[in-house]
């Protein structure tokens, strides 16, 4: 079980080199340009956000004073981890940040769990799936999995902060006061067309960093596990088994940098400086 999670399958179905990192890098897209739609972010989007649902859910149905079940530790800690996280960041009401940042934690986690799943798998079930239902040739087929991968969720992502921190931003200063420190810091009243322009820039500056750095590191990831794909199997498994366990420290790491910038940036936002 290991070895399979660890090892990609090495066939590339005929296609040069170059032809299979293409395919594995395109997205099943539907519509043109500006308004495509990454058919396969948005289904693993929804399946992993409703595991995390659903395991939360199940935890807490099952919850017990008695002697604990492993879920119920597992769904405490993580709860009693993020809030305490949130209380030494954000000082003001936790109601909202709380639960927000433990669904971006457990979110962004299970987006990255996905890249250690073999490269070849599921994009190859949905090639025998659509070659066999719908008559498609299977090399016009594409299924990308990891949704972290994919900047558009990223993006999405972040500018959901970024909408976060103008809102606590007007409901900790009110419009009035936002407005003034959009104008007067950090220069003073005297400098404020400088102060607009470096404070818009800082606010772009927010979602820009947190989108790019989680698909920056997930997606030099998901390449590095299809190079080794392309290597023979009996070679493949040791560099797919050693990228696979460094890459577990990576993912948990990036859903804790997202988190721990979003309840700082709110914080910052909430704040009066």
């Amino acid at each position: 079980m290991l070895t399979g999670l660890l090892t990609a399958a090495s066939s590339s179905g005929g296609m040069t080199p170059t032809e299979y990192v293409t395919h594995h890098l395109t997205h099943w897209t539907v519509g043109q340009g500006f308004w495509s739609l990454h058919v396969d972010t948005m289904i693993f989007s929804w399946l992993t956000g409703l595991v995390f649902v659903g395991i939360f859910w199940l935890g807490s149905r099952r919850a017990t004073a008695e002697v604990p079940s492993g879920l119920q530790n597992f769904v405490e800690v993580m709860v009693e981890w993020i809030d305490d996280l949130v209380k030494e960041s954000f000082h003001g009401p936790r109601t909202f940040v709380g639960p927000l940042c433990l669904t971006i934690f457990m979110w962004v986690l299970f987006w990255n769990l996905l890249d250690l799943i073999p490269v070849d798998w599921i994009p190859r079930i949905a090639q025998e799936v659509a070659g066999a239902a719908l008559g498609i040739d299977p090399h016009h087929v594409y299924m990308r999995i990891v949704p972290s991968a994919d900047p558009n969720a990223t993006f999405g992502l972040s500018i959901t902060v970024l909408l976060l921190i103008f809102t606590y931003s007007i409901k900790g200063k009110g419009v009035i006061g936002f407005g003034k420190e959009l104008l007067t810091h950090p220069f003073g009243p005297w400098l404020a067309p400088f102060n607009l322009i470096l404070n818009v820039v800082e606010l772009i500056a927010k979602p820009v960093s947190l989108a790019l750095r989680l698909f920056g590191n997930l997606y030099a990831a998901e390449l590095i596990f299809i190079l080794i794909a392309m290597l023979p199997m009996w070679i493949g498994w040791l560099p797919g088994a050693a990228w696979a366990m460094f890459h577990i420290l990576v993912i948990p790491l990036q859903a804790f940098i997202f988190t721990v910038l979003t309840v700082v940036y709110i914080s910052l936002a909430y704040e009066e400086h």
